[in-house]
């Protein structure tokens, strides 16, 4: 059953924060939230990945990781969870990376989404490292953008062998 998260105080689902920490609210959708924000995140991936190419996808990784930094140090100023689950501005961010080395093809990019989601689940060193060590808003983005470029870097691999 789906279900929502709440909202901290002070924080509006309208707010500036909300809509680009939530990713226009799909992160606070549950269970599950990372996988609906890097779901809905495959929208503009694709818009981004058809007309601009990889070049795009990856300067729009970059994009999105100030603008979620910045949206991130406002919704932590009002909650006490210091990396709540509605925030999936981080996996739009990480998948984004990601596909920037996928073939642009749907096997390419259902490839690159579950190897990404892969390595944000299972945060293998050195993002396990950042999840726990790094605070604030960088610690928020910083291990869905190391998930996202070890992703790509299997992506990489894989098509210099041939297998993708």
């Amino acid at each position: 059953m789906i279900t929502f998260h709440k909202l901290p105080d002070g924080l509006g689902f309208f707010h500036p924060a909300v809509l680009i920490g939530s990713f226009f609210g799909s992160g606070l959708l549950r269970p599950a939230s990372g996988t609906w924000g890097s779901a809905f995140g495959l929208i503009p991936a694709l818009f981004l990945g058809f007309y601009y190419g990889p070049f795009g996808l990856l300067l729009a990784s970059g994009a999105v990781y100030l603008v979620g930094f910045a949206a991130c140090r406002v919704w932590l100023s009002k909650s006490d969870d210091q990396d709540p689950s509605p925030i999936v501005i981080d996996e739009v961010a990480g998948l984004l990376l990601t596909l920037s080395c996928a073939p642009f093809t749907w096997s390419g990019i259902a490839l690159g989404f579950v190897l990404f989601r892969a390595f944000d689940i299972f945060k293998p060193f050195p993002i396990s490292w950042a999840d726990k060590s790094i605070k604030g808003a960088h610690g928020v983005m910083l291990d869905d953008i190391l998930a996202g470029g070890w992703a790509a870097l299997v992506l990489l691999a894989l098509q210099s062998y041939g297998w993708v």
